[in-house]
């Protein structure tokens, strides 16, 4: 049925066609035939004649905006990512200062109070009890406390700890200083790992590039103590707390899981059964044992045996983090790993084949182009293994890997230290070769599982 319209009616269609191309809206019904006036958010031009309000200029209007609010929701959780990756990348280049910075603090502690070689040494093995206990906890509390609330509580060691050590001479008090800087070095560890490997599009680039951060902070650690040492020792221990409390407010500031970051989360212990996550383990703990037991002896290897001078051979760190840091970066930016599980595997021989020249070097020259080499080679098995765990990476799961991993750095240069008192040191830096031979072993039995 037709009916022409009177003027009143056609003044009135005329004027509401013009208020809806003017902004940009169409009528339609919903779900129940109701009407209802839909505006086009994206201010994209709509054709009134030609998608008159028969459903089909609703419906796609409606479709673009879907596309719209899903867009938006992607570019912010992009924006989260990286922000959450950044902090992780921030924290641990200050947590390479701190961590690293103990080992001059307590030679530092022990000019000022005249400390023998075994209170020094009780003092380093509380701060490692320390990181190794970190692990299980921020494993655990998570749990019991939500994530911030574990991360707050357990990273102000850092703080707590310099600061205790730059505030008071006490031995009991700077004992519970070093072990509250090992938990504040394990949690950061932990924390980063996650933070990292969850919001990194490449894993293994995102690992490498985080462990680079953490080599950078090493490496600026002696001219930072230094530079403030120039004050008092004192002070560089203080400045050391004011960085540590530095790091917790970065932490303080994150989202770490929206609405739920302060909410007990529900522990998932699958991966326990997973023979992936064992075997990463303990290629983790080889190399962790053979990592440190070059770290810890090989000055003293070096001097004793007369390769290096004495004052050279402090230097040989400085070495080894320089070759971490360059082998770090070109393995994120330059050279990233296509096959990951087959270059765990040539750099386990690497390391391998590097330390049996090592130890059985005899020049100046070729001990430091040596030690480069092996630190260079080593450099990217951490984090390429831990980027291997894949979507079983977790605050649960890091906090078990982790330490477990971790007890090799105490662990191998004990036994070094033994066989060296009854048989040489020389002998017992030929024993660091079995966790090299570990390596091997792991990376391969890594590398021949299924894909995930």
């Amino acid at each position: 049925m037709k009916r022409i319209l009177t003027n009143k009616e056609y003044r009135f269609i005329k004027g509401l066609k013009e208020l809806m191309i003017k902004y940009n809206a169409v009528i339609s019904t919903d779900a129940q035939g109701k009407i209802e006036i839909v505006v086009n958010e994206d201010n994209e031009s709509f054709d009134f004649e030609a998608e008159s309000y028969n459903g089909i200029g609703y419906n796609a209007l409606t479709a673009r905006r879907r596309r719209k609010r899903k867009n938006g929701k992607r570019n912010h959780m992009e924006q989260k990512n990286t922000r959450l990756r950044n902090v992780g990348f921030i924290t641990f280049f200050f947590s390479g200062i701190c961590a690293i910075s103990s080992g001059v603090v307590v030679s530092l502690l022990q000019e000022q109070y005249g400390f023998a070689y075994g209170m020094t040494g009780t003092l380093l093995s509380l701060m490692s009890i320390g990181n190794l206990l970190a692990g299980f906890l921020i494993a655990m509390l998570p749990g019991k406390l939500g994530m911030k609330p574990s991360i707050l509580l357990l990273t102000i060691g850092y703080a707590l700890g310099y600061a205790m050590m730059g505030l008071s001479g006490a031995v009991a008090v700077l004992a519970l200083g070093f072990f509250l800087v090992g938990i504040a070095k394990g949690s950061v560890i932990n924390t980063c790992t996650i933070l990292v490997s969850d919001n990194s599009a490449d894993r293994t680039r995102g690992m490498n590039l985080m462990h680079s951060c953490y080599a950078c902070g090493a490496l600026l650690c002696p001219f930072f103590i230094a530079a403030a040492g120039r004050v008092s020792g004192s002070f560089a221990v203080l400045v050391l707390a004011v960085l540590g409390l530095l790091l917790w407010l970065v932490y303080m500031g994150t989202p770490f899981a929206g609405k739920g970051a302060g909410k007990k989360e529900v522990t998932d212990w699958s991966f326990l059964k997973s023979t992936r996550f064992w075997l990463l383990t303990g290629l983790l703990f080889c190399q962790n044992a053979a990592e440190q037991s070059v770290t810890g002896w090989m000055v003293t290897y070096f001097k004793g045996s007369g390769i290096i001078a004495g004052a050279l051979a402090a230097y040989t760190v400085t070495v080894m983090w320089g070759a971490t840091l360059v082998a770090r970066l070109l393995i994120a930016f330059v050279f990233p790993f296509k096959q990951p599980r087959k270059a765990m595997v040539v750099m386990g021989v690497s390391c391998t084949i590097f330390y049996i020249l090592l130890v059985q070097a005899r020049s100046q020259g070729a001990a430091i182009v040596l030690l480069f080499a092996f630190a260079f080679a080593m450099a990217g098995m951490n984090p390429t293994a831990v980027a291997s765990a894949g979507r079983m990476t977790s605050v649960t799961s890091m906090g078990i890997m982790l330490p477990v991993a971790a007890s090799g750095a105490i662990l191998m240069p004990w036994v070094i230290g033994v066989v060296a008192e009854s048989a040489g040191l020389a002998a017992g830096m030929m024993t660091n070769i079995v966790p090299c031979v570990g390596l091997v072993i792991f990376a391969i039995l890594v590398a021949r599982l299924p894909e995930e």
